[in-house]
């Protein structure tokens, strides 16, 4: 029911930006453009997990971008995942998919999206599942442009974990780590000369990510990286890892 009221609600109450407060729009255009306006880039957590593909994230999650990605997850401002879908297709151009030898460019292949899960009682409190949504939105975007982009919500959480919001970088590591697999006959979905990416709206220590790349894996799928909204300012600028393009492999960790 939440999930539904808060749609219906964005429709016909009053609404003010979700990043900065200002009336009259659920994000004015100056949020907007702090959300995808720039060149989204390569991150890097600290420490970088273990089987962690490349990232990429379109902005620092900070500020403006913090109050709008929190908005659409955790209060249910559904009429935010049209901007943060934007955002996150432009992570996953960033992260070269569309580039030679990927598989992608001139519509020569497909590129499935695949979402990282959020644990079911999440999805249960919020009233939706806020990473299943931004990664159809994205996918839209992305077919906009030409690129054809689908989703496949085929990523679950095998045993109960708790919020990660809570935990340390090695907390995190070992709630997730075994948690998640695919749902039966995903190897299916594959993209056959196409591309697999996962997404999600933020990493922060990229255990989940590399979790889920992991559970893919074992399912016989390649995930060539991961696209993100948003990512720590300081993993924009960590000291010691390359710049540049990035390789279509399954890992560069």
């Amino acid at each position: 029911m939440r999930g539904w009221w808060g749609e219906i609600a964005g429709l016909v109450l009053p609404t003010d930006c979700a990043g900065c407060g200002t009336p009259g729009s659920v994000l004015c255009g100056t949020c907007r453009e702090r959300l995808s306006g720039r060149r989204a880039r390569r991150v890097w957590p600290d420490p970088v997990p273990a089987g962690l593909p490349p990232v990429c994230a379109a902005a620092p999650y900070a500020g403006s971008v913090r109050s709008v990605i929190l908005a659409h997850k955790e209060r249910g401002a559904l009429g935010l995942a049209e901007p943060l879908g934007a955002a996150l297709a432009g992570a996953v151009r960033a992260l070269g998919l569309l580039a030679e030898g990927c598989g992608v460019r001139d519509g020569r292949g497909p590129l499935l999206l695949v979402p990282v899960p959020s644990a079911r009682r999440a999805v249960a409190g919020r009233g939706h599942d806020a990473g299943r949504r931004l990664a159809r939105a994205a996918a839209s975007v992305l077919r906009r442009s030409g690129v054809p982009a689908r989703t496949a919500a085929v990523l679950r959480f095998r045993r109960d974990v708790v919020d990660q919001s809570v935990l340390d970088a090695g907390q995190r590591a070992v709630n997730v780590s075994g948690a998640m697999g695919v749902a039966a006959g995903a190897e299916r979905l594959w993209p056959a000369g196409g591309s697999l990416l996962l997404v999600d709206d933020v990493v922060t220590t990229g255990a989940s990510l590399a979790e889920a790349a992991r559970a893919v894996a074992v399912a016989g799928g390649r995930p060539v990286g991961a696209a993100v909204v948003a990512a720590p300012v300081g993993a924009f600028e960590l000291p010691g890892y390359p710049a540049g393009a990035l390789r279509c492999t399954g890992s560069d960790t």
